[in-house]
């Protein structure tokens, strides 16, 4: 069964693998997408994605009214590249991570699990969702590489 919903986030992939930017208005969710897409990430969309479940998997894709733009705070929408792709990581800005060495998080998506990070934006936050998505993460309490 094929489920959709339309929610309020941004979202960009890397290499095929999308990643969902999630969190409040204002804090953030464009910024990451676009230093996401200043590293080699392709815009899937910017302030709504559609979302939709088929089996195992989470498509994201943009609505077409604003397919293919992106806010950039104080200078207007930019056009750019943009592609759909299924969501392999969550990114909430809306809530902050207190943990130096956190626990491997994970969110539901519908009713499938797919692992999360925290916010707050940082500078290192863009690299580092490009790194998981690469490589994934070591898990701490069983020092092995976790899968996504």
């Amino acid at each position: 069964m094929t489920e959709t919903r339309l929610i309020h986030a941004s979202a960009a992939a890397f290499d095929g693998q999308g990643v969902l930017i999630t969190g409040a208005s204002g804090c953030g969710k464009s910024a990451l997408t676009l230093q996401l897409i200043a590293i080699g990430a392709v815009l899937i969309a910017d302030d709504q994605i559609l979302l939709t479940k088929s089996g195992d998997t989470i498509q994201a894709e943009s609505p077409p009214s604003i397919a293919g733009l992106i806010e950039a705070r104080g200078i207007g929408l930019i056009r750019t590249e943009y592609q759909s792709a299924p969501i392999r990581l969550v990114v909430d800005l809306g809530r902050v991570e207190t943990k130096r060495l956190p626990p491997i998080r994970h969110t539901i998506l519908f009713d499938l699990r797919r692992p999360l990070v925290l916010g707050p934006l940082t500078p290192h936050l863009p690299g580092t969702v490009r790194l998981l998505l690469k490589g994934g993460r070591l898990d701490p309490e069983n020092s092995r590489a976790a899968s996504s």
